[in-house]
């Protein structure tokens, strides 16, 4: 269960969306990440995408709970 999610969702594949930006002034180009979301359909129909907004830390614990 992740925060933003009302319910628990179903296993499968879900799309991680990741925002990332330059950090400017440096000899090499580095990225500083903005936002992560993960996309889901909001009906069983399909009939339109949910962005939910996650942290990527409790991601990453999330998937390690799961065995992913």
């Amino acid at each position: 269960m992740l925060k933003g999610w009302e319910e628990p969702q179903p296993a499968g594949t879900y799309a991680v969306e990741t925002e990332e930006e330059l950090i400017e002034g440096l000899s090499f180009p580095a990225y500083r990440r903005v936002s992560t979301t993960i996309m889901r359909q909001a009906s069983r129909t399909g009939a339109f995408t949910q962005a939910i907004p996650v942290d990527p830390r409790e991601l990453a614990e999330a998937q390690a709970a799961d065995g992913g």
